[in-house]
């Protein structure tokens, strides 16, 4: 028993709690920031996926180049191109590429939507089924807004999202570092 209570020990993180509860705090405060200012986050999130998919597209093309032999050479060095200029159109055009994103966030919630209720509808036998149900007609309610509201949905969507995310993981490695700090 004491091998398991020190193998436990051994996966805890090294560093100290307050370094955990420091990039809580930076994330939260970084989250609220976001918040107050979706469009700038929108137009900066959307210049970052576009530098994503230029990187993704560099290497896709030099791993194409590096295994000709392949039976995929072209595919691979198409998909790496189309990369190339996806990440190039959002880093030049990061509004209409907000946009794109928001209207593939919007059709990807109405799918899911629909598909949540779909399976609601099948399992009505079992417990639950009320709740699926639900939360495909929220999915599917939220990508319509999405869709309607557009263009200006566009321009807070990926910002909102950014702040959403950056709040929730702030929130969470505070508890983490708070909960390291109690077991210490």
């Amino acid at each position: 028993m004491s091998d398991l209570t020190a193998s436990k020990q051994d996966r805890r993180p090294q560093l100290g709690w307050g370094w955990f509860i420091g990039l809580g705090i930076v994330q939260l405060i970084l989250g609220v920031v976001a918040w107050f200012d979706v469009i700038a986050f929108t137009i900066a999130g959307v210049i970052f996926i576009g530098a994503l998919l230029l990187v993704a597209g560099v290497f896709q093309v030099v791993h194409a180049f590096m295994d000709r032999e392949w039976s995929s050479f072209a595919l691979h060095l198409l998909i790496g191109l189309l990369y190339i200029v996806g990440g190039f159109l959002l880093m030049d055009e990061p509004i209409q590429g907000s946009l794109v994103i928001t209207i593939l966030v919007a059709a990807a919630l109405v799918i899911g939507g629909v598909l949540r209720i779909a399976i609601g509808i099948q399992h009505r036998h079992m417990a639950g089924w009320v709740l699926m149900i639900l939360g495909g007609l929220i999915s599917l309610l939220v990508g319509v807004m999405l869709y309607v509201m557009l263009p200006w949905s566009g321009l807070w969507v990926v910002g909102t999202l950014i702040a959403v995310e950056l709040i929730v993981h702030g929130v969470s490695w505070i508890q983490f570092g708070l909960a390291l700090r109690r077991t210490a």
